[in-house]
Protein backbone atom coordinates (compact mmCIF):
# COMPACT_ATOMS: atom_id res chain seq x y z
CA UNK A 1 0.00 0.00 0.00
CA UNK A 2 2.68 2.18 -0.23
CA UNK A 3 2.16 5.64 -1.99
CA UNK A 4 -1.62 4.68 -1.56
CA UNK A 5 -4.31 3.80 0.59
CA UNK A 6 -6.84 6.07 2.79
CA UNK A 7 -5.38 8.86 4.43
CA UNK A 8 -7.15 8.33 7.55
CA UNK A 9 -6.36 4.57 7.95
CA UNK A 10 -5.87 3.89 11.65
CA UNK A 11 -3.57 0.90 10.44
CA UNK A 12 0.36 1.47 9.08
CA UNK A 13 -0.78 -1.68 7.61
CA UNK A 14 1.34 -1.75 4.28
CA UNK A 15 3.02 1.34 5.26
CA UNK A 16 6.69 1.97 4.87
CA UNK A 17 8.69 3.68 7.26
CA UNK A 18 12.44 4.55 7.27
CA UNK A 19 14.13 5.08 10.55
CA UNK A 20 17.07 6.12 11.80
CA UNK A 21 18.31 4.22 14.69
CA UNK A 22 16.01 1.03 16.11
CA UNK A 23 18.66 -1.53 16.89
CA UNK A 24 16.89 -1.18 20.69
CA UNK A 25 15.28 1.01 22.75
CA UNK A 26 12.81 3.44 21.88
CA UNK A 27 13.44 3.20 18.45
CA UNK A 28 12.92 -0.64 18.07
CA UNK A 29 9.68 -0.25 20.54
CA UNK A 30 8.25 2.05 17.57
CA UNK A 31 8.98 -0.27 14.74
CA UNK A 32 8.05 -3.33 16.45
CA UNK A 33 4.42 -1.72 17.44
CA UNK A 34 4.23 -0.39 13.28
CA UNK A 35 5.24 -3.87 12.59
CA UNK A 36 2.42 -5.32 13.97
CA UNK A 37 0.23 -3.75 11.82
CA UNK A 38 2.00 -5.22 8.80
CA UNK A 39 3.93 -1.90 8.16
CA UNK A 40 7.77 -2.26 6.42
CA UNK A 41 10.59 -0.90 8.60
CA UNK A 42 13.76 -0.13 7.03
CA UNK A 43 16.32 0.79 9.74
CA UNK A 44 19.99 2.62 9.15
CA UNK A 45 22.16 1.93 12.02
CA UNK A 46 25.63 1.16 12.67
CA UNK A 47 25.66 -1.53 15.00
CA UNK A 48 26.04 -4.55 12.40
CA UNK A 49 27.87 -6.24 15.13
CA UNK A 50 27.07 -7.17 18.36
CA UNK A 51 28.07 -4.88 21.22
CA UNK A 52 30.10 -5.32 24.33
CA UNK A 53 27.59 -3.94 26.40
CA UNK A 54 24.30 -2.44 24.28
CA UNK A 55 21.79 -6.06 23.29
CA UNK A 56 20.52 -5.54 19.99
CA UNK A 57 22.39 -5.02 16.33
CA UNK A 58 20.22 -3.59 12.96
CA UNK A 59 20.34 -7.33 12.39
CA UNK A 60 18.35 -8.59 15.39
CA UNK A 61 16.09 -5.69 14.82
CA UNK A 62 15.29 -6.84 11.35
CA UNK A 63 14.73 -10.26 12.86
CA UNK A 64 11.94 -9.11 15.51
CA UNK A 65 10.58 -6.71 12.96
CA UNK A 66 10.04 -9.55 10.85
CA UNK A 67 8.70 -11.83 13.75
CA UNK A 68 6.21 -9.28 14.81
CA UNK A 69 4.51 -9.66 11.35
CA UNK A 70 6.39 -6.55 9.25
CA UNK A 71 8.45 -6.30 6.38
CA UNK A 72 12.28 -5.26 7.27
CA UNK A 73 15.22 -4.01 5.79
CA UNK A 74 18.50 -3.53 7.76
CA UNK A 75 20.49 -1.07 6.40
CA UNK A 76 24.24 -0.91 7.66
CA UNK A 77 25.28 2.93 7.53
CA UNK A 78 26.13 6.00 9.50
CA UNK A 79 22.87 9.09 9.78
CA UNK A 80 25.83 10.99 9.52
CA UNK A 81 27.43 9.88 6.05
CA UNK A 82 26.15 11.31 3.01
CA UNK A 83 26.16 8.52 0.51
CA UNK A 84 24.90 6.45 3.33
CA UNK A 85 21.92 7.96 3.81
CA UNK A 86 21.57 8.29 0.29
CA UNK A 87 22.27 4.60 -0.13
CA UNK A 88 19.63 4.00 2.76
CA UNK A 89 16.75 5.92 1.30
CA UNK A 90 17.47 4.08 -2.50
CA UNK A 91 17.54 0.27 -0.28
CA UNK A 92 14.15 1.22 0.43
CA UNK A 93 12.68 2.54 -2.43
CA UNK A 94 14.38 -0.49 -4.16
CA UNK A 95 13.25 -3.39 -1.39
CA UNK A 96 9.28 -1.72 -0.53
CA UNK A 97 8.33 0.93 -3.87
CA UNK A 98 8.31 3.83 -1.65
CA UNK A 99 8.60 5.85 1.80
CA UNK A 100 5.66 6.81 3.38
CA UNK A 101 7.20 7.89 7.14
CA UNK A 102 10.69 8.83 7.98
CA UNK A 103 11.37 8.60 11.64
CA UNK A 104 14.33 10.53 12.97
CA UNK A 105 15.01 8.44 16.16
CA UNK A 106 19.03 8.42 16.38
CA UNK A 107 20.45 10.70 18.90
CA UNK A 108 23.95 10.97 20.76
CA UNK A 109 23.75 12.23 24.48
CA UNK A 110 26.19 13.64 26.79
CA UNK A 111 24.99 16.04 29.86
CA UNK A 112 28.48 17.11 30.63
CA UNK A 113 28.78 21.09 31.36
CA UNK A 114 30.52 23.35 28.70
CA UNK A 115 34.25 22.78 30.47
CA UNK A 116 33.86 19.30 30.66
CA UNK A 117 32.45 18.39 27.67
CA UNK A 118 34.60 17.45 24.69
CA UNK A 119 34.62 18.58 21.13
CA UNK A 120 34.63 15.12 19.83
CA UNK A 121 31.55 14.72 21.76
CA UNK A 122 30.10 18.33 20.71
CA UNK A 123 30.64 17.01 17.21
CA UNK A 124 29.54 14.16 17.23
CA UNK A 125 25.67 14.71 19.06
CA UNK A 126 25.88 17.80 16.50
CA UNK A 127 26.38 15.70 13.92
CA UNK A 128 24.16 12.26 14.12
CA UNK A 129 21.56 15.08 16.12
CA UNK A 130 20.83 18.07 14.39
CA UNK A 131 22.92 16.88 10.54
CA UNK A 132 21.31 13.64 10.00
CA UNK A 133 18.06 14.47 10.76
CA UNK A 134 17.78 17.31 8.39
CA UNK A 135 19.74 15.61 5.70
CA UNK A 136 17.28 12.08 6.27
CA UNK A 137 14.67 14.30 6.04
CA UNK A 138 15.54 15.93 2.92
CA UNK A 139 16.99 13.32 1.13
CA UNK A 140 13.48 11.50 1.83
CA UNK A 141 11.46 14.21 0.45
CA UNK A 142 11.02 13.67 -3.38
CA UNK A 143 9.34 9.61 -2.26
CA UNK A 144 7.67 11.34 0.37
CA UNK A 145 5.88 13.69 -1.96
CA UNK A 146 4.50 10.44 -3.50
CA UNK A 147 3.05 9.12 -0.26
CA UNK A 148 -0.61 8.89 0.42
CA UNK A 149 -0.01 10.08 4.01
CA UNK A 150 3.56 11.26 4.22
CA UNK A 151 5.09 11.51 8.25
CA UNK A 152 8.20 13.17 9.03
CA UNK A 153 8.28 12.11 13.04
CA UNK A 154 11.32 13.15 14.74
CA UNK A 155 12.15 12.16 18.94
CA UNK A 156 12.87 16.01 20.15
CA UNK A 157 11.37 17.99 22.79
CA UNK A 158 9.25 21.44 22.17
CA UNK A 159 11.35 23.96 22.15
CA UNK A 160 11.63 25.49 25.75
CA UNK A 161 13.83 28.79 25.47
CA UNK A 162 13.56 28.23 29.18
CA UNK A 163 17.18 29.47 30.09
CA UNK A 164 17.71 26.47 32.51
CA UNK A 165 17.98 24.00 30.09
CA UNK A 166 20.71 25.64 28.39
CA UNK A 167 22.42 26.52 31.65
CA UNK A 168 22.63 22.57 32.38
CA UNK A 169 23.82 21.24 28.90
CA UNK A 170 24.63 23.61 26.59
CA UNK A 171 25.76 21.07 24.22
CA UNK A 172 23.10 18.36 24.10
CA UNK A 173 20.97 20.88 24.76
CA UNK A 174 21.41 22.62 21.50
CA UNK A 175 21.45 19.12 19.37
CA UNK A 176 18.34 18.46 20.60
CA UNK A 177 17.24 21.74 20.31
CA UNK A 178 18.21 21.42 16.54
CA UNK A 179 16.56 18.72 15.83
CA UNK A 180 13.32 20.60 16.72
CA UNK A 181 14.18 23.65 14.62
CA UNK A 182 13.94 21.09 11.82
CA UNK A 183 10.49 20.13 12.89
CA UNK A 184 9.37 23.77 13.56
CA UNK A 185 11.10 24.93 9.55
CA UNK A 186 9.88 21.97 7.68
CA UNK A 187 6.75 22.05 8.85
CA UNK A 188 5.86 24.94 7.33
CA UNK A 189 7.92 25.09 4.73
CA UNK A 190 6.00 21.44 3.43
CA UNK A 191 2.65 22.82 5.01
CA UNK A 192 1.29 23.25 1.35
CA UNK A 193 2.87 19.90 -0.11
CA UNK A 194 0.38 17.75 2.63
CA UNK A 195 3.94 16.27 4.39
CA UNK A 196 3.04 16.29 8.09
CA UNK A 197 6.19 17.48 9.89
CA UNK A 198 5.83 16.49 13.86
CA UNK A 199 8.01 16.10 17.14
CA UNK A 200 7.69 13.83 19.66
CA UNK A 201 8.89 13.39 23.50
CA UNK A 202 8.46 11.22 26.61
CA UNK A 203 6.53 13.14 29.45
CA UNK A 204 8.53 10.96 31.98
CA UNK A 205 12.44 9.20 31.96
CA UNK A 206 12.23 6.12 29.68
CA UNK A 207 13.93 2.91 30.45
CA UNK A 208 17.07 2.48 27.69
CA UNK A 209 20.01 1.67 27.53
CA UNK A 210 21.77 4.90 27.33
CA UNK A 211 19.64 6.10 30.54
CA UNK A 212 20.84 2.82 32.25
CA UNK A 213 24.69 3.58 31.37
CA UNK A 214 24.38 6.68 32.72
CA UNK A 215 26.13 7.71 36.39
CA UNK A 216 22.99 6.42 38.75
CA UNK A 217 21.11 4.96 35.99
CA UNK A 218 20.21 1.63 37.22
CA UNK A 219 18.18 3.61 39.54
CA UNK A 220 16.78 6.27 37.81
CA UNK A 221 14.81 3.65 35.73
CA UNK A 222 12.96 2.58 38.57
CA UNK A 223 10.90 5.46 38.70
CA UNK A 224 10.95 5.42 34.44
CA UNK A 225 7.46 4.31 31.95
CA UNK A 226 8.80 1.48 29.49
CA UNK A 227 9.37 2.46 25.73
CA UNK A 228 5.69 0.99 24.75
CA UNK A 229 4.19 4.50 25.84
CA UNK A 230 6.24 6.04 23.46
CA UNK A 231 5.51 3.74 20.56
CA UNK A 232 1.86 3.76 21.18
CA UNK A 233 1.74 7.35 21.00
CA UNK A 234 3.79 7.27 17.65
CA UNK A 235 2.07 5.16 16.24
CA UNK A 236 -1.63 7.17 16.95
CA UNK A 237 0.35 10.00 15.63
CA UNK A 238 1.48 8.44 12.08
CA UNK A 239 -2.29 7.34 11.65
CA UNK A 240 -3.30 10.44 11.37
CA UNK A 241 -3.81 12.15 8.46
CA UNK A 242 -0.99 14.21 7.39
CA UNK A 243 -2.37 17.62 6.42
CA UNK A 244 -4.50 17.89 9.61
CA UNK A 245 -1.52 17.23 12.06
CA UNK A 246 1.83 19.30 11.32
CA UNK A 247 4.02 21.44 13.21
CA UNK A 248 3.27 19.67 16.44
CA UNK A 249 5.96 19.34 19.53
CA UNK A 250 3.93 16.42 21.31
CA UNK A 251 4.90 14.32 24.36
CA UNK A 252 3.46 10.71 24.58
CA UNK A 253 1.25 11.27 27.31
CA UNK A 254 -0.47 14.07 25.33
CA UNK A 255 -1.06 12.15 22.38
CA UNK A 256 -2.53 9.21 24.63
CA UNK A 257 -4.76 11.49 26.36
CA UNK A 258 -6.11 12.84 22.72
CA UNK A 259 -6.62 9.12 22.09
CA UNK A 260 -8.56 8.64 25.23
CA UNK A 261 -6.03 6.48 27.98
CA UNK A 262 -6.28 8.01 31.06
CA UNK A 263 -4.73 5.12 32.95
CA UNK A 264 -0.91 4.82 32.05
CA UNK A 265 0.33 2.33 34.96
CA UNK A 266 0.79 -0.09 32.38
CA UNK A 267 3.58 1.87 30.90
CA UNK A 268 5.01 2.23 34.34
CA UNK A 269 8.01 0.00 35.90
CA UNK A 270 6.59 -0.30 39.45
CA UNK A 271 6.87 2.83 40.75
CA UNK A 272 3.60 4.98 41.33
CA UNK A 273 2.19 7.71 39.05
CA UNK A 274 3.56 10.90 40.95
CA UNK A 275 7.04 9.56 41.74
CA UNK A 276 7.84 8.79 37.79
CA UNK A 277 10.54 11.10 37.23
CA UNK A 278 9.93 13.73 34.85
CA UNK A 279 12.04 14.03 31.29
CA UNK A 280 14.10 16.97 30.92
CA UNK A 281 13.44 20.04 28.61
CA UNK A 282 9.38 20.12 29.82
Amino acid sequence: MTGNGASNSRTLSGRTILMSGGSRGIGLAIALRAARDGANVAILAKTAEPHPSLEGTVHTAADQIRAAGGGALAVVGDVRNDDDVTAAVEATLAEFGGIDVVINNASAIDLSKTPDVSMKRYDLMADINVRGTFMLSKFALPALRGAANPHILTLSPPLNLDPAWAGRHLAYTMAKYGMSLTTLGLAEELRGDGIAVNSLWPRTLIDTAAIRAMPGGSELVRAARTPDIVADAAHAVLVRPARECTGNFFTDEEVLRQEGVTDFSRYSLGAPEDALVPDIFL
